[in-house]
């Protein structure tokens, strides 16, 4: 309560010279092209820190264990609990805020992450630190329903996918930057000092929010609802991307393992991969951001063709070290890719509301990123290390097949 009502008293402020928005005046960047170019970035800035915080702990496992007295398994359980928690929440919360101004809305999800983050950092105990996270992976499950849909409402329609472009850059910045940043400053200051750090950053992330968005009701919004509603290309794409993301995951959880006992590489080469990685999927969010506009098909099938010939690419070659490197980076290609074509299309055929149609797209997303490391398991202990790229490429033909049908 005390976070929604600061966030509210900031809310109230416009930008010097920036009339409040109007739902008669046009389009944001018509009025004000830099306020909405801000604004967008903002959006991006902001999941930066979501997309960060939610993968935090991975890097620091072993001393949050340590320092709470808990085992590795139980630990990683605050990154489980996370994506099931954005399942299970993202459609139902997404429905209950529908009428919130999002501004109003969004600061208040950013102020939550905040004291939810910092209360994290002072969690006494491992029971104190899950509840902390599950409180952030609440309001991380509206962010994600909300962030693209109104970053879209502030560009002309038809340029969704520029703005969904501006706001997969922060989460594209957070896997190459915030993630390895935040592990280090973990490792050397102690795992609280990280969460401290991206309490800060969120703050800095609400301050920018609450200042720089219009001030307007859901409704009042082009991106409200689809602008081609199309109920069984919705129903595609949702299906699409829970298959898709789990014949990554499939493999990619295992991805240092992989690169060390497949592909005979050394352990040192690892951070290398996967920063190597990172960039690629950062070029992905780019190019099929941009892409998606000319031309929505290809934008949106390639992704997942190129994600197929990777999988099944590591099965075939995963013991060459340098093709290996190649085919993780094309990996990373088509996440982006898939993540960044679909989020933007949903925005178009979305049924209803394009806030719901996004909360079940997100959800299933989440769904991708859970079920792939448990198909991978399963393959892992049956058929061994080297047959999990085989099992994504599964996979990935069926989402190929299925976006075809879009």
């Amino acid at each position: 309560m005390a976070t929604c009502m600061v966030a509210k008293a900031m809310a109230s402020l416009e930008p010097a010279g920036m009339p409040a928005a109007r739902p008669s005046s046009g389009t944001l960047p018509a009025r004000h092209p830099l306020a909405a170019v801000a604004a967008i970035a903002a959006l991006g800035a902001s999941a930066f820190c979501y997309v960060t915080g939610e993968n935090l702990p991975i890097g620091l496992l072993p001393g949050i264990a340590k320092s709470l007295h808990t085992s590795l398994s139980v630990t990683g359980l605050l990154v489980t609990a996370y994506a099931a928690v954005i399942v299970a929440a993202s459609a139902p919360l997404t429905h209950l805020t529908s009428n919130i101004p999002r501004r109003l809305l969004l600061s208040c999800l950013l102020g939550t992450f905040v004291v939810a983050t910092l209360a994290a950092a002072s969690a006494p105990g491992y029971p104190w630190l899950l509840a902390a996270r599950v409180i952030t992976a609440l309001s991380q499950a509206v962010f994600w329903s909300i962030a693209t849909v109104t970053a879209a409402g502030l560009l002309a329609p038809g340029k969704q996918g520029r703005a969904v472009l501006g706001v997969f850059a922060g989460s594209s910045l957070a896997i190459v930057v915030g993630i390895p940043a935040s592990t280090w400053l973990g490792q050397q200051a102690g795992w609280r000092a990280a969460f401290v750090a991206l309490a800060a950053l969120g703050s800095l992330s609400l301050a920018a929010v609450a200042y720089l968005l219009p001030t307007k009701r859901p409704g009042e919004s082009h991106a409200r609802a689809g602008t081609n509603p199309d109920a069984r290309r919705y129903r595609v794409l949702v299906a699409t991307t829970a298959l898709a993301i789990a014949a990554a995951f499939t493999s990619y959880t295992y991805v240092s393992a992989f690169l060390t006992k497949v592909s005979g590489m050394a352990g040192g080469d690892v951070a290398p991969v996967l920063l190597a990685s990172g960039l690629t999927g950062a070029l992905g969010v780019a190019v099929t951001g941009l892409a998606v506009g000319r031309h929505p098909k290809l934008a949106t099938v390639a992704p997942v063709a190129v994600l197929f010939v990777a999988e099944l690419g590591l099965y075939l070659f995963g013991t060459s070290g340098w093709m290996t490197v190649g085919l993780q980076m094309l990996v990373s290609l088509g996440i982006s890719g898939v993540a960044t074509s679909i989020s933007t299309r949903v925005l178009i055929v979305a049924p209803r509301s394009t806030d719901i149609a996004t909360a079940w797209n997100s959800a299933f997303f989440n769904v991708g990123i859970g079920g792939g490391p448990v198909v991978g398991g399963l393959v892992l202990s049956h058929f061994g290390l080297r047959s999990t790229p085989l099992a994504g490429a599964v996979l990935a033909a069926a989402a190929l097949v299925t976006v075809l049908r879009q």
